[in-house]
Formats: C-alpha cells, structure tokens, sequence
C-alpha cells in the first residue's frame, strides 16, 4: 500500500481528492490538512510515503511545509498539487525538496500514476511546468559560482548523462545515445547526485540550467543504436 495524506485548505477539493484516490486499491488516504502547519505535525506523526500539498494555504503554505519536512529528514515524498503555474511557485518549491508538481486539473488516473511514480522514488514534472522551469531560470543572468564548482567534480562521461538527463531523455534512451547498460547510467546518476548533493532527478536538471551546462532549445542530437 502506498500511504498518502492530502494537504489542502479547501475542504472540498479534500473530499474530491479522497474519492479520487479511493479508487485505487493500493492507495490508502492516512490523513488530511487543512494548512501547512498541519501538514508538517501530521506527516512527522503517520509517516506517509506521500503528501499530496497544495501551495497557497494559511498559517504555513505548502512550500514552506515541503521544506520543513524535508529538513526534518523524513521519508516522505511531496507532490505539490496546486492551479498555479508561476514560475516563482514552481522553482520554489522544487528548491524546497518536492518531488513533483502537478496542475490540479490533471486528469484523476494521472494523478494516482503521479502518486505512484513519486513513492516510488522517482520525480514529476508536468511539461508545462518543466518549460516554467527552465523559463525561469534562463532569465537569469549569470550562472551561481557555488553550482559551477559543484559541477566541476563531475566525470565527462557523467556531464553527459547529466546534460541528457537535463534534456529529458529516460536512463533507457541515454544508455542507447552513449551505447553502455542502462544500469551503468543507473550508475552514473546515483554518483551524480552524490557528487552534487543533490536529492532526486529533477534537483539535477534546474542545477544543470543554472549553470548553463544545457540552454533552453537544445536538443538531443542524433541518437546512437547499439548494434545487436
């Protein structure tokens, strides 16, 4: 069972989203918020492998919150449900350790597929929130000193699972590009975020935005089959 707890300050989206997440059988709703105070005492109290935290909600809001629980070092995951799409919202919140954002009006089976993927130890991004992502960070004018020393201890070969990983390709379709084992990239991203200090995939791709290792418009280039 993966265990959730719904943080949001309007009761009925609360309703909407336990009855969403009751249909699924392997989804158990542990408990609820309806602020971000709430939702930092009730994780640290059930442990729930997510919490599914909205942004704007009164007393603490949810970036806040996802920052606090994180610090406290819980294993809990954040989802961060929200309508907004600015991009002050989006980097902050991911800056804060959330795992995912998702827009509210996602569809209900996407939605427990978004839960699942981000128990499971994996990151989230809506697209139109990745393109907010980089947006934002694009529009700044010159990359963090800190970030560019950090890069430097990287491997070529682990700058270039890092600029793919930045460009959005999955561990399989890099393993084809640089013609190794998905599991020597598994690898490589493990050592990356080690490296880095970094907690998950998505925390890799704003670093490598900031520090211009990969710009807005790349694109992969041609991809490398193995042969048989």
């Amino acid at each position: 069972m993966t265990s959730v707890l719904i943080a949001d300050d309007d009761n009925l989206m609360r309703a909407g989203l336990r009855a969403v997440l009751s249909s699924d059988e392997t989804i158990e709703v542990v408990g609820e918020a309806a602020d971000g105070a709430q939702a930092v005492e009730r994780t640290a109290a059930l442990g729930p492998d997510v919490v599914l935290m909205d942004v704007r909600m009164p007393v603490v809001d949810g970036i806040e919150a996802t920052r606090q629980i994180v610090a406290a070092g819980l294993d809990t995951r954040i989802l961060i449900l929200t309508t907004f799409e600015d991009d002050d919202y989006v980097l902050n919140a991911l800056r804060a350790g959330a795992a995912g954002f998702v827009l509210k009006r996602i569809q209900p089976e996407h939605l427990i597929a978004g839960i699942h993927t981000v128990a499971g130890g994996d990151a989230l991004l809506a697209p139109q929130i990745t393109h907010a992502v980089i947006r934002q960070i694009a529009d700044r004018p010159t990359p963090d000193d800190a970030a560019l020393r950090r890069l430097r201890q990287l491997t070529p070969r682990e700058r270039d699972v890092l600029t793919e990983v930045a460009r959005g390709l999955s561990n399989a379709e890099i393993a084809a590009r640089l013609m190794v084992e998905e599991s020597t990239v598994k690898t490589h991203m493990k050592r990356i975020l080690g490296k880095l200090y970094l907690r998950d995939r998505i925390q890799a791709v704003i670093l490598a935005y900031e520090t211009g290792l990969v710009r807005p418009g790349d694109a992969p280039g041609p991809r490398t089959v193995r042969a048989r």
